[in-house]
């Protein structure tokens, strides 16, 4: 059964989608970009501290379902340069305390509000 995520402690969306979508015990959180939830604007600092506040906001929402970020079997990361590759990687290995999940990242022309980076995750819940 299709169940909607959303989670206050996470920055609303800024188009028509849904944070999150649970169905079977797999959830499918949309792309989350490095947005300040009280503010709604993208944080200060480039790409160490966009990284931060976009696990920040994927840990919230899976909280609200029931998840962690342990609970993630694939990550999709979205930078708008691949020379911010190895600054996110130094951010990206402190957000897992098991085994890393499978993960794409790859270089696109631009991001919603010009961020520096969007993540996507697939979660399940864990037996």
């Amino acid at each position: 059964m299709k169940k909607i995520i959303n989670s206050n402690q996470a920055p609303k969306p800024i188009g028509p989608y849904s944070q999150a979508i649970e169905n079977n015990d797999i959830v499918f959180l949309s792309g989350q970009l490095g947005i300040d939830p009280e503010t709604g604007n993208l944080v200060e600092g480039g790409i160490v501290e966009e990284t931060k506040q976009a696990f920040k906001n994927i840990s919230n929402i899976l909280r609200e379902g029931g998840y962690t970020l342990d609970s993630a079997i694939k990550v999709t990361c979205l930078l708008d340069n691949m020379d911010d590759f190895q600054a996110m990687n130094e951010i990206y290995k402190t957000q897992f305390t098991n085994n890393f999940p499978a993960r794409t990242a790859f270089e696109v022309s631009r991001l919603p509000l010009n961020a520096k980076i969007e993540i996507e995750v697939i979660a399940v819940r864990r037996c």
